[in-house]
């Protein structure tokens, strides 16, 4: 059985914070709250949440101003809860270290469908530091290293975050709008040719091309699949099975 999440709602406002407590235990979290922003920093520091929900208008410090302090200590992913839609405040926000927000009034099943969200792309605490593993390409978080064959590669830190996030979706076709958003942080416009251009550099690195792939491939009009390349003899590989066809049967292809 996977672990409960464990939340952390930071909201003064108890009109607003024990309603969306209630909402949140049903469905299926762990939560705790703090009504200011000192005493939110204490309890993200100490209880180590899978997720923060933070309110940005507090009684003792500005929301922005916590959000920069959690984000020079800790890497927890931070759903902010603001009362303007405008863009202007929500690019302020996400360019502050806002993985996601919510728009004010929302309802418990609008934040939790958030929650699962980033989550989902976020994965398990654990899960997050694991070495990944696809065909003879190793990637480990941790160290922020890259070996392809057991030869490391001299990756810059753009080049890792793509490969990483790609390898954290094996075999998915991810778009270059996503990739722009998750890697880039770029969720409101921004060229696809900065993409395009990374993962030019990252086959190079990788010893393939666009003509010619082994683990990125481009999906056209779409956007690009990490996948381990396909045994020559048609065996499992970690990325999916292939069968080889019977022995002069009527399918065997070139």
């Amino acid at each position: 059985m996977p672990p409960v999440p464990r939340l952390l709602l930071i909201e003064d406002d108890p009109a607003i914070r024990t309603p969306l407590l209630r909402a949140l235990r049903e469905r299926g979290h762990a939560v705790a709250s703090a009504p200011t922003a000192m005493e939110g920093l204490r309890a993200a520091l100490d209880e180590r949440p899978d997720l923060v929900v933070l309110d940005l208008g507090l009684p003792d410090v500005d929301g922005r101003e916590l959000l920069r302090m959690l984000r020079a200590v800790s890497q927890v992913p931070v759903i902010v809860a603001t009362a303007r839609d405008d863009e202007s405040e929500i690019v302020r926000v996400l360019d502050a270290g806002a993985d996601d927000y919510v728009v004010k009034p929302f309802t418990a099943a609008q934040l939790d469908a958030r929650v699962r969200a980033v989550l989902r792309r976020g994965g398990s605490p654990a899960a997050a530091d694991e070495t990944i593993v696809v065909g003879a390409l190793e990637i480990d978080p941790r160290s922020h290293a890259v070996r392809l064959d057991g030869t490391p590669l001299d990756l810059t830190p753009r080049e890792f975050d793509l490969l990483h996030y790609l390898a954290t979706r094996p075999g998915e076709v991810v778009t270059k709008r996503e990739l722009l958003t998750e890697v880039w942080q770029i969720p409101y416009g921004g060229a696809d040719k900065t993409v395009d251009v990374h993962l030019s550099w990252l086959r190079r690195k990788l010893g393939e091309t666009a003509a010619a792939p082994r683990y990125l491939h481009t999906v056209r009009g779409v956007g690009v699949r990490l996948a381990a390349p396909a045994p020559a003899d048609g065996s499992l590989t970690q990325s999916g099975v292939s069968a080889p066809a019977p022995a002069g049967g009527p399918e065997g292809g070139p």
